[in-house]
Formats: structure tokens, sequence, C-alpha cells
């Protein structure tokens, strides 16, 4: 969380120029386009599990925000406080003729931490937890079957934190938020690296996968 909040104070500037943009930013997402589905994905920092989703072939779009929560129109000062129930995550929109929903959760769960409870890496705080946000009752099978397969073959071992829950409204994060890693690089991988990342997941999971482009 204190890597996290120094490297957003050094973006005052871009708060202060920020508007909504391409995004409507706090308010909820509609509906994803005829042929196309969206999935809801929750693993600590969105920043991080945004850029995981990018540029993976038969992914329309990812975005950040925030789902989970009691209040309507949540904003990332409130959410990073904690207390409003939200936490950050991602909403993928897919092509389910080009990549399936199990193909989503392989890449969800190689890159998060199951092991910890309400926090991910140097985040803490139940707006940090994981969790995948089923949208109806086909993906909560699938991904409930596919949390069983990880502990079942022995991929998993120990207690598991990682929720299955009914999503609510996404709502947008804020314009700045969105694909961070590419607007920002620099302090994107600053971030990442002094979090031990990388180095966790590869302690759980073993070496990344390229991504399917």
């Amino acid at each position: 969380m204190k890597f996290r909040l120094l490297i957003l104070k050094g973006l005052a500037l871009s708060l202060a120029l920020a508007s909504a943009g391409a995004f409507a930013a706090n308010e909820a997402t509609p509906a994803p386009p005829a042929g196309f589905e969206k999935a809801i994905f929750a693993g600590g920092c969105f920043w991080c599990v945004e850029h995981e989703f990018e540029g993976v072939s038969g992914i329309q779009s990812v975005v950040s925000g925030y789902v989970g929560g009691k209040n309507a129109m949540p904003t990332y000062k409130q959410v990073s406080a904690g207390g409003t129930g939200h936490a950050e995550a991602v909403e993928v929109v897919f092509d389910p003729k080009r990549i399936s929903y199990g193909e989503l959760l392989k890449i969800f769960w190689r890159n998060i931490d199951p092991y910890a409870q309400n926090r991910q890496f140097c985040d803490s705080g139940d707006q940090y937890r994981s969790a995948v946000f089923y949208v109806d009752e086909t993906q909560r099978a699938a991904a409930a079957a596919f949390k069983a397969s990880l502990v079942a073959n022995g991929k998993l071992k120990g207690t598991v934190y990682t929720e299955l829950n009914p999503a609510g409204p996404f709502y947008l994060a804020e314009e700045y938020h969105q694909d961070y890693a590419q607007k920002n690089s620099v302090r994107y991988k600053y971030y990442r690296y002094s979090c031990g990342r990388d180095a966790r997941l590869k302690e759980i999971w073993g070496a990344p996968a390229e991504k399917a482009k």
C-alpha cells in the first residue's frame, strides 16, 4: 500500500487534469455487445490484473474498477480507505468463440496469491482480496469446478482464501487508473517489483507462460 501511495503522489498533475474522457468514471458499466460476454476478477492491485489480460487473443477490452460493495458510484479514495466492501477488480469483455471462460480462469489464478486473506502482495485490506465475481450460474459452476480441480491435482495446498462471489454492479475506476501499466510503465514496474508480486507468483505457480496473442 505504501509503495502505491508514493506512486500516486507522483501523479498529482495527472489527477488534476484527469476527466471522464472515454470512461464514465465511477458509474456502472453497460452490458457487453451482442456476441460477447464479460467476466470479473479481483486479484489485488487492478493495475496488475488488468495488465495480465490485456493483449490476449479473444479479449475485446479490459477495464479497472470496483465490485462487491454496498454503495453506488464508489471512488478510489473511498475504496482504498476500506470499509465500503468493494474490491479492486477488472472487467474483461471477451469473445467466447475465440477464448473460453476457462482460459480466463487460468490467467486469473496464475496471477494471484490464493493463500493470502484480505490482501495481495504488499496491499492489505478486504479491498485487495482475491475473488472471482461470477455473472451467472454457468460462470459460478465453471469457477467452482476450476478451483476444485486445482485442489484435486495438487496445485493448491493449504488454506485457499480466494472467494467465489456473485457479481453486483461493476463501477469503472477513475480514468488515470485505466491502462496504467501502458501509460506509466516505469512507475508500474517499480510498484510491481517493490511489492514482490512476480517473485511470489513464481514461488507458487512456477515460471509464467507467454500470453496467447
